[in-house]
């Protein structure tokens, strides 16, 4: 006998309506909330779904948001497997444009709720799915029809207070901005306070979105190099990235931090880009490197292969006769 002969009147009403639009397996599912059938959900042939998950991911939506999920340990497992179910069959269909609105609307649910780190490291149970569902989008970061739609509700979880959840945004957009810079550039001002915040992990972004949209960068140039001590090597290289587009053309800003700058050239990784900047800032105006010419020699003597920027950077200051010494 059929399971679905034990629900009572409104649970048979709802299952109805449901099973017009999806699998009756994952129809009792969701409308029962039957954690001991879920399983069997990955039983079912990807092919046999996809025409359904549309309307799966519709009712996944509206047990997501309802008040008392929250607090339903069997809901929220339920969810989560019919969610690991959906994503996969997305995937092995590839039908990911075919349910980007409904896995974007998903999204916006958990938005809605408290995603607030607990102090006893228990997650909200809406962070996990928001991270299985940008999981499930971003990795398609180079589809433009799926990216114009998951970006904007993707940056608005920079501001949430979950710590692992907003680093794993800054390294879906940092996916996104490869071949999406233009969207993301709309973005530049919440991204930038985003790094002040401490969210180090954007820095990979500015390069890439820089040259569209600069001018929330040139806003709080001091403060992002001030950053560069809380950031680690690979957000120091973006920083640095961008500071050296900066040197370009508006080299002035970046005077003032040249010391701080120069601490940083012990670094193997840092020295190149940290010399390409002073060239340029040294063929705008030489004489702030004055000051500096001792520890630019003392690069030159340490690390022979860059003393073509040295020598660029002090012959601007008229002192090429110095050189002799390298020789």
């Amino acid at each position: 006998m059929s399971n679905s002969l034990n629900l009572n009147p409104m649970e048979k009403a709802k299952m109805f309506q449901v099973k017009r639009w999806m699998h009756e397996l994952f129809s009792q599912v969701l409308t029962r909330k039957d954690l001991s059938k879920a399983g069997e959900l990955f039983s079912l042939e990807d092919n046999d779904i996809k025409n359904d998950l549309t309307a799966v991911l519709e009712s996944i939506c509206e047990i997501a948001k309802s008040p008392e999920y929250a607090s339903s340990d069997n809901n929220q497992s339920v969810v989560e497997i019919c969610i690991t179910r959906v994503t996969s069959a997305i995937r092995e269909t590839h039908s990911i444009e075919e349910n980007v609105v409904g896995l974007v609307k998903l999204l916006e649910v958990c938005n809605t709720h408290n995603l607030k780190q607990s102090v006893k490291d228990t997650d909200p149970p809406h962070v996990k799915i928001a991270s299985d569902i940008m999981s499930c989008l971003f990795m398609h970061y180079g589809k433009e029809k799926v990216m114009t739609l998951a970006i904007p509700v993707a940056v608005k979880f920079l501001t949430c207070d979950h710590k692992e959840l907003s680093h794993n945004v800054a390294s879906y957009l940092s996916l996104a901005a490869i071949d999406n810079a233009d969207m993301l550039a709309k973005y530049m001002d919440l991204i930038v306070s985003s790094i002040l915040k401490g969210k180090c992990a954007l820095a990979r972004v500015l390069p890439q979105i820089f040259t569209q949209n600069c001018d929330p960068v040139l806003q709080h140039v001091d403060e992002l190099v001030g950053m560069l001590e809380q950031c680690g090597v690979s957000e120091r290289v973006s920083l640095l990235q961008v500071f050296g587009l900066i040197a370009k053309s508006k080299p002035k800003v970046l005077e003032k931090h040249i010391s701080l700058f120069c601490k940083y050239v012990s670094v193997s990784t840092l020295l190149p880009l940290i010399l390409t900047m002073f060239v340029d800032m040294a063929t705008a105006n030489p004489v702030v490197f004055v000051d500096h010419v001792t520890s630019l020699k003392e690069i030159a003597e340490q690390q022979p292969v860059y003393i073509h920027q040295v020598v660029q950077i002090i012959g601007a200051l008229g002192t090429v006769s110095q050189l002799i010494m390298f020789q």
